[in-house]
């Protein structure tokens, strides 16, 4: 079976943060790992140290690890739920995000000792 990531970048609508996480560690990622073919989350905060010169939109990013025969299996699974009440949606959230899905193009590397 293929594996493949499933990247969400997100934020918060202003003033409202601690709902916006409260929602998304609590109901939206046990929602979405309810969806066939999602097996694994993490949640990601901006670091406050970047890069000189980089203003990155997006303050928070959702890892999803997928094993499903197919990426547009799970697109169909998220999109078949969202909304409802296997996957209400929160206010909390800022209107623009994005969510794309990466397929490994190479084994994992790391560095030698």
């Amino acid at each position: 079976m293929p594996q493949f990531k499933m990247i969400v970048l997100s934020n918060a609508v202003e003033g409202r943060e601690d709902e916006y996480t409260d929602w998304y560690v609590r109901q939206h990622i046990p929602d979405v790992l309810r969806v066939p073919g999602v097996v694994q989350a993490q949640r990601f905060q901006l670091s406050t140290t970047q890069r000189p010169n980089t203003q990155p939109p997006y303050k928070f990013m959702a890892l999803y690890d997928c094993d499903a025969d197919s990426v547009q299996q799970v697109i169909d699974g998220l999109a078949s739920r969202a909304g409802t009440p296997e996957m209400p949606m929160t206010t909390a959230i800022a209107e623009v995000r994005i969510s794309c899905f990466f397929e490994p193009t190479t084994e994992p590397m790391r560095r030698k000792a």
